[in-house]
């Protein structure tokens, strides 16, 4: 009966900590400067600069249309969009070329492989070849004659392609324009914004290009200018192909106007960590376009022109985080940022209990101790409501605070 008395009697009792003031102005100025400090950063960066106070949306939905324009010369030939844009879809990746090497008339059969690696004397020398995967077809195992010596017989599309033809770039691209047309919406505020304003006029548009400065709405792209933009070179690009990255970044403070909502396009070079490596540089690839001699139904023959492109690679890529605000993330932070005040408090007391001349009398003053032996008293006194106190023990005796002064033991 005494021990559930005992448990009802401290369930309803009401614990204070204990209050111990300390008068002295180096810890009262480390105390304030800390609390200073954590307000400004909760206020400035938390509140102001990462505006904890909203909600976040970053799951954009993008669509990107794009559109290339611009004449040029190749080969002796006048290049329009459909012979150098691929694919021609006018999605988010695209490619300009800007180099072909042309192997036309190619048909299936027997032929000398092109390549000087593949020289030869006898058909022993071509066994080392046998199941190779790098050549332009299936080796055979024989040394056959060539226009250039020996050369081991390959099973495939013949002649074999030369791919090291020397091959003057299309030097009219670097003037070619690239049209941007970008939707987004956040779905969790459903916002809708497009990368040009409604206000803009057919008159603008087909004038326009980009301008970081001038014209940022402009949604035209000069290929000279982007790649300026990412510090490339453009014929040493147009020679070898590469990959740029136009990146398209919606950062929108929705507290504020949605017609402030805007696109900041930056512009890089996605494979410039390969530049230094001899093995693969730039970006290229090969295609083919296949027709039909008609010498009677019995004797038709499948031909191909075959193409090795080195292109500029475009990829549009588009991020984006919205915000609003919200009470939820602005109770949360404001109950960090009032709980963060108190380590002023905690870093004042590891100096008063380590560092002062006068640490003695703030740790009597703040801890009282209790003896096992003291414990073991206060269980075999039932009737008593407090510990007994060995007189020679510190012990405060006041409400509940204390008052130390330590200026003058510093």
């Amino acid at each position: 009966m005494s021990m559930l008395w005992g448990f009802i009697t401290d369930f309803f009792t009401y614990e204070t900590t204990k209050s111990v003031v300390v008068k002295s102005w180096s810890v009262g100025i480390i105390n304030r400067v800390v609390q200073l400090l954590i307000i400004i950063y909760f206020v400035c960066w938390v509140f102001l600069h990462e505006k904890a106070y909203q909600v976040k949306d970053s799951g954009i939905e993008s669509s990107v249309m794009t559109k290339v324009k611009g004449f040029g010369y190749h080969n002796n030939r006048v290049m329009d969009v459909a012979d150098y844009v691929a694919p021609t879809q006018g999605a988010a990746v695209f490619c300009i070329i800007t180099k072909l090497i042309v192997t036309e008339q190619q048909f299936q059969g027997l032929c000398p492989e092109s390549e000087v690696k593949y020289e030869c004397e006898t058909d022993e020398d071509c066994d080392k070849h046998l199941g190779s995967f790098l050549g332009n077809g299936i080796i055979t195992g024989a040394c056959v004659n060539s226009s250039e010596g020996g050369r081991c017989e390959m099973e495939g599309w013949c002649p074999a392609e030369n791919d090291k033809v020397i091959m003057q770039p299309m030097m009219e691209v670097e003037n070619f324009t690239i049209f941007i047309k970008n939707s987004i919406r956040f779905p969790m505020f459903n916002v809708t914004r497009g990368n040009f304003p409604s206000s803009l006029n057919t008159t603008y548009i087909r004038s326009c290009t980009y301008d970081p400065e001038h014209n940022r709405h402009c949604p035209i792209f000069k290929v000279g200018d982007v790649l300026r933009y990412t510090g490339q070179n453009f014929s040493t690009i147009a020679q070898t192909g590469g990959e740029i990255g136009i990146n398209i970044e919606w950062e929108c403070n929705l507290d504020e106007s949605e017609e402030r909502c805007e696109p900041h396009y930056s512009f890089t070079r996605l494979d410039a960590v390969f530049q230094k490596n001899a093995i693969s540089q730039g970006y290229n690839f090969r295609f083919a376009k296949y027709y039909k001699t008609e010498n009677g139904m019995e004797n038709r023959t499948d031909f191909r022109t075959l193409h090795k492109a080195y292109a500029i690679r475009f990829d549009i890529l588009v991020t984006g985080l919205a915000g609003k605000f919200n009470t939820v993330p602005t109770l949360i932070n404001l109950v960090a940022a009032f709980t963060s005040v108190g380590l002023g408090t905690v870093l004042c007391d590891i100096i008063l209990l380590n560092f002062l001349k006068g640490a003695d009398q703030y740790k009597a003053k703040k801890f009282e101790e209790v003896s096992e032996s003291q414990i073991q008293i206060l269980l075999s006194q039932e009737s008593c409501s407090q510990l007994s106190i060995k007189p020679e023990e510190k012990i405060s005796d006041d409400s509940g605070a204390a008052s130390l002064y330590l200026d003058q033991q510093l």
